[in-house]
């Protein structure tokens, strides 16, 4: 037994030391190199922009409200009431006033009549001083004034557009205004509370004091 292990030894022995041999040094793996620290450049220095600066803003100041001016009025072209020469203009209806009467009435101006006519009822022709006079009311949208009584200038014969026969008429001549003007003219007294114009004012009236624009219509002012 003794002699057994002596010859195995050696052989194990042996064995080891091959086996060392043959794995050989355990590789060293080289130190890493130390880093050498290069010197950092100094980096310019980017100048800071400051921004503008901002004025504070100024208080508000409250600004006066100027009042809205108020709408004015339409202008009214006021009618143009006499010509270069003086003379009236006139529409073809105008308000004529009546002084003996103290009352203004509605005329409508009439260019295709001679002489003006006036609405008179309760016509009564009389004698005065051996002169013919007459006398009558004048009427209208059954408004009957006093009893006026005029000598008679002329009677005239008036006969109408529908009939053939002719009626007898005293023409008187009468005061009467239209706008500022005042003057005499002749009338003829008929019965007019049918027709729409208590008044109408022929051409022995107005053809060397006015000139008729008949596309208007009261022109001259009414009497007040």
């Amino acid at each position: 037994m003794n002699k057994t292990l002596k010859v195995l030894l050696p052989l194990m022995l042996s064995g080891g030391l091959v086996a060392c041999t043959a794995t050989g040094p355990v590789p060293v793996e080289p130190e890493e190199k130390p880093q050498t620290e290069l010197p950092v450049e100094p980096q310019p220095e980017t100048p800071q922009v400051q921004p503008p600066a901002v004025d504070p803003q100024p208080p508000e100041v409250e600004q006066p409200v100027e009042p809205k001016p108020e709408p004015k009025p339409p202008v009214i072209q006021e009618p143009i009431k006499k010509t270069a020469d003086g003379k009236l203009f006139l529409g073809a209806e105008e308000w004529v006033y009546i002084p003996g009467l103290e009352q203004s009435f509605r005329a409508r101006i009439d260019t295709g009549a001679t002489t003006s006519s006036i609405s008179a009822v309760d016509i009564v022709p009389f004698e005065r001083d051996g002169k013919d006079w007459v006398k009558f009311k004048i009427e209208h949208d059954k408004v009957k004034s006093k009893e006026i009584a005029l000598p008679v200038k002329r009677w005239v014969k008036i006969r109408q557009s529908n009939s053939n026969e002719s009626d007898l008429r005293a023409v008187v001549e009468g005061w009467i205004q239209i706008g500022d003007l005042k003057d005499k003219t002749d009338f003829t007294l008929a019965d007019r509370t049918h027709l729409t114009f208590p008044l109408l004012l022929g051409r022995s009236f107005f053809k060397d004091i006015a000139v008729v624009d008949v596309s208007q219509k009261y022109i001259q002012d009414k009497h007040k």
